[in-house]
C-alpha cells in the first residue's frame, strides 16, 4: 500500500461532516421545457423531421451540439451539413435523443466546476465515452430497452463534481497526488476527504431525488457486484469506464493505468457473462474494440 503525504492544512473529514457539507452544494436544475417538448416528442410514434428541428432551433447550444456531431469526422459526409432538418434526417431519433439528455446535464454541472483547475472538457469526453460504450455493453447482452443505461453512463463520475464544488481544496489535493500515478484514485480520495466519489455521487444524486437507476450507478460503478439493483446496467457502467480508461479517452482524473485484458476480468464482466464461452467472449470484445475505435470522433462533434 502507497502511503499518502497529504499538505498539513488539508484536514481528513468523517462522515458526518461531510453529509453536512454536502448540503450545501446546489441541487440539479430541471431540464428545460425544450428538452422535454424533444423528449416527448421523440418517443411519440410519429416523429416528423420538421417539427422534431423546429423545436431544437429552440436551444441553440443543442443546436450547436447538433451540427457539430454531423459534420465530425465520424460521419464523414463530403458536403458539410448546415440545415437542421439535414442533420436529424442524418443523425436519426436515437443519436438526438442522446445528445438532447447529454446538453443539459453538462450545462447542469458546469457552474459546479469553476472552484477547481482541472481538464473539465476531458473529463466530459470520458464521461459521454462511457455513456455510449455502455449503450454498447448493454446492447450486446441485449437488454436495453431505453435510454437510461446511456445516463446511468453518463453520471457515474458526478461524485467528482460534487467534491470539486464542495470540498475543493480536498479536490485539488487529491489530483495533485492522483497526477504521480502510483496510487488508485478512489484510495486517495478516501484516504484525504474521506469518502471516495462514488458514495459522494450517490448521496448527493440520492439527496436530490434522482433515480435509483442513477443514484446506484453512481455508488457501485466500480463494484457492481455488490448492487441489490440494476446489476447488469451498472456492470455495464464498470466495463466501459474501463475500457475507456484504457484507451485514454479524455480523462477520469484516475492516472492509474487500466491495461485492456483487465477490463475483460473486472468483476462488471462475470455479472453479465457468467457462463460465456470463449468464442463469445472474443465476438463481444471484437464488437467493442470496434466501437472504442470511433468514439474519438464522435465525441469531437458533441464536446
Amino acid at each position: 500500500m502507497v502511503e499518502v503525504l497529504i499538505k498539513s492544512n488539508i484536514v481528513r473529514l468523517g462522515t458526518a461532516n461531510i453529509a453536512n457539507q454536502l448540503t450545501r452544494c446546489p441541487s440539479l436544475p430541471s431540464l428545460s421545457s425544450v428538452n422535454k417538448a424533444l423528449q416527448g416528442l421523440l418517443i411519440t410514434e410519429q416523429r416528423y423531421t420538421a417539427h422534431i428541428a423546429e423545436i431544437i432551433r429552440r436551444d441553440p447550444s443543442l443546436t450547436s451540439r447538433l451540427l457539430r456531431l454531423v459534420n465530425s469526422v465520424y460521419y464523414g459526409l463530403s458536403t458539410p451539413v448546415n440545415s437542421i432538418e439535414e442533420a436529424v434526417f442524418y443523425l436519426g431519433v436515437r443519436q438526438i435523443r442522446q445528445l438532447a439528455m447529454v446538453t443539459p446535464i453538462i450545462e447542469d454541472f458546469q457552474r459546479l466546476t469553476k472552484q477547481c483547475d482541472f481538464p473539465w472538457r476531458d473529463f466530459w469526453r470520458h464521461c459521454i465515452g462511457t455513456a455510449l460504450l455502455t449503450r454498447e455493453v448493454t446492447t450486446a447482452v441485449q437488454f436495453a430497452s431505453d435510454e437510461s443505461d446511456y445516463v446511468a453512463g453518463l453520471v457515474h463520475d458526478v461524485g467528482k463534481i460534487v467534491m470539486a464544488w464542495t470540498f475543493p481544496e480536498h479536490f485539488t489535493e487529491i489530483h495533485r497526488q492522483a497526477a504521480l500515478g502510483t496510487t488508485d484514485l478512489v484510495q486517495l480520495e478516501n484516504e484525504i476527504l474521506g469518502m471516495d466519489h462514488a458514495e459522494l455521487g450517490a448521496r448527493y444524486l440520492e439527496m436530490h431525488r434522482l433515480p435509483d437507476l442513477m443514484i446506484k450507478s453512481a455508488r457501485f460503478h466500480h463494484r457492481p457486484e455488490m448492487a441489490d439493483d440494476f446489476q447488469p446496467t451498472i456492470a455495464a457502467v464498470q466495463i466501459a469506464d474501463l475500457l475507456v480508461r484504457s484507451e485514454n479517452i479524455g480523462f477520469s482524473g484516475n492516472c492509474v493505468a487500466v491495461p485492456r485484458a483487465e477490463c475483460f476480468t473486472a468483476s462488471g464482466c462475470q455479472v453479465l457473462f457468467p457462463n460465456a464461452r470463449e468464442g463469445e467472449n472474443a465476438i463481444a470484445q471484437a464488437s467493442l474494440s470496434r466501437t472504442l475505435e470511433q468514439i474519438p470522433n464522435m465525441l469531437e462533434g458533441m464536446v
